[in-house]
């Protein structure tokens, strides 16, 4: 038996989305977002305002950082827990989205605390406060998810957390919002996205539900990214959020696998990118992967979906269009800074999401797959 999850109650999606939160009836909302871009193109200001008019109080939560650790969320929960909203709406990209899931949760359950999210006894629900989520970028899929990433820097680590709990309520996938993207932040983020499909598709949990969700997600990625990247036209950003959201769908009810496991455990040691680390690592995985009949059947799926002859070559060719380096050398990574983290990056990579890569890794297979991401 299997239970799936298709998102929150609902998710709202075609240009101008935005306007949904009129339908709302709040009294305090908090507003919780990222460093700047938010604020600086007034999606935060339009947002407070639609919510004002219908007599909702508002306060913004800004700053959150680009890799939310544990003193960014309890910083978020002292702010937010004071003004006892009933209402958060996380707009951003997915680190906001996901620091707004934590503190959210955090709020609604004072005596909840990170040993409890690590042991994996989070509550199912959140019963007093409704989330909203507003991704302004194409990659996480963390408006559909129950997922939320956290770093814990005292232990080098970057994990996953995961309950019900965090898939919000509602999802809004507006695509004029997506204007606002630079052009490395799409490519990093549209690459997210077809890992998420990508690794999902592969992985042995697959299902008749998530599977054409998977497959038609990394389809449609690899037709319209390239364009949302180059041409930067409303259309196409408008494909690429709706097929990362679909991608979310997907490996939210399956897992992932290896690419993210060390993805996690790259950006634990070296706050690197999410989606520029999947990227990086994602041909190298299929590659690794591809020794299994299962996967490489998949992959041929995966392939012929894409019109591509072999898909680890055509993933590592859309990288190539999309400017993504090579390496981890080429991220400026020195030998020596890699060789001493080698031991303890080879550890963290065995954790999370690779425990469910659909081929066993073992630390020597580990530190060699590492050394080829390096050089």
């Amino acid at each position: 038996m299997k239970e799936l999850y298709l998102g929150g109650r609902s998710l709202v999606c075609g240009r101008g989305s935005l306007d949904h939160l009129a339908t709302l009836a709040a009294r305090r909302a908090c507003i919780v977002t990222g460093g700047s871009s938010m604020l600086k193109h007034g999606v935060v200001a339009k947002i407070e305002k639609i919510l004002q008019a219908n007599g909702c109080a508002t306060m913004v939560h800004a700053g959150v950082p680009a890799n939310p650790d544990t003193a960014a969320v309890l910083a978020g929960v002292a702010k937010m827990r004071p003004f006892a909203p009933d209402l958060v709406i996380a707009v951003g990209g997915g680190s906001a989205l996901d620091a707004a899931k934590v503190i959210t949760l955090f709020t609604e359950y004072p005596d909840l605390d990170f040993a409890a999210a690590l042991a994996g006894t989070l509550p199912a629900a959140r019963r007093a406060i409704r989330l909203v989520a507003v991704p302004s970028t194409s990659g996480t899929g963390s408006e559909v998810t129950k997922v939320a990433v956290v770093t814990f820097h005292d232990q080098n680590l970057k994990i996953g957390l995961r309950t019900p709990a965090f898939i919000p309520d509602l999802a809004i996938l507006d695509a004029d919002i997506t204007l606002t993207m630079p052009p490395n932040v799409v490519a990093e983020t549209g690459m997210d996205a077809l890992t998420h499909a990508v690794e999902c598709y592969t992985n042995r949990a697959i299902d008749d539900f998530t599977g054409p969700m998977a497959l038609g997600a990394a389809a449609g990625l690899f037709e319209y990214l390239p364009i949302s990247f180059r041409d930067k036209t409303l259309d196409s950003r408008e494909k690429v959020h709706h097929f990362q959201a679909l991608a979310g769908l997907a490996f939210n009810n399956v897992g992932l696998g290896a690419a993210h496991g060390i993805a996690h455990a790259l950006g634990g040691l070296w706050d690197l990118g999410h989606g520029l680390a999947n990227a990086i690592l994602l041909p190298h995985v299929l590659e690794f992967n591809a020794r299994d009949p299962w996967v490489r059947s998949q992959l041929d799926r995966l392939a012929a979906a894409a019109g591509a002859a072999d898909f680890a070559a055509a993933v590592r060719g859309l990288g190539k269009t999309l400017g993504i380096p090579a390496s981890l050398r080429d991220l400026g990574i020195a030998r020596e800074t890699f060789d001493a983290a080698l031991p303890q990056l080879v550890a963290g990579s065995l954790l999370g999401a690779t425990r469910v890569n659909p081929v066993p890794v073992t630390p020597a297979e580990m530190e060699a797959l590492l050394r080829r991401v390096y050089q």
